[in-house]
């Protein structure tokens, strides 16, 4: 009997202790989601580019109608690399447009941070204003994914398809309009 209960003791304290691991050590893993899991390359701070040097890169905007993005070609600044090239072209499209331009993606987003994976998969991870100061509407918030969408993959073969995060999180939309949960391949039909 005193045997029996030792070891029921013994097995609770075991599976305890496996549950307190899994609370505070495996489950934070698990919950950070697959972008997490699957990022090969990540940038959490810039690194300085040489100075001055510039690539050309294809940048959009809301054309005329405000139905479609229009492209535009831009001097950005060069960065070593897909990830920091990447890093560069998003810096460059989220920075506030100068007139006549539109920008589609709201006012204070910042980028926190890209990873890219190797199967060509971008996850860009903006600040919450990109959903808390975003208009709505189901067409501006297409023409805001499709803004980043076009931008990395237009510019840098090596990227086929991009899932934008808010704060580190994956989100089913930025304004209840467009499935984010995926990533996301060019949208041409997106740009006039």
């Amino acid at each position: 009997m005193i045997a029996r209960r030792a070891a029921t003791i013994v097995a609770l304290t075991f599976v305890t202790g496996i549950l307190a691991w899994l609370l505070f050590v495996g489950l934070p893993r698990w919950y950070a989601g697959p972008a997490a899991t699957r990022a090969v390359a990540a940038t959490p701070s810039p690194s300085p580019s040489p100075p001055g040097r510039k690539i050309k890169a294809r940048l959009y905007y809301v054309g005329d109608d405000g139905t479609r993005l229009t492209a535009v070609e831009r001097d950005v600044s060069y960065g070593d690399g897909t990830v920091e090239q990447a890093r560069q072209i998003i810096e460059a499209q989220i920075a506030p447009a100068s007139e006549p331009l539109v920008s589609a993606v709201p006012p204070g987003t910042k980028l926190r941070s890209v990873f890219v994976t190797t199967r060509g998969e971008a996850y860009v991870d903006l600040s919450r204003e990109v959903a808390a100061a975003h208009g709505g509407g189901s067409l501006d918030e297409l023409l805001t994914v499709y803004t980043i969408v076009n931008a990395l993959t237009e510019n840098l073969p090596a990227v086929t398809a991009v899932q934008l995060l808010v704060d580190g999180k994956e989100v089913d939309t930025l304004a209840g309009h467009i499935d984010l949960r995926r990533p996301i391949a060019k949208g041409p039909e997106w740009v006039e």
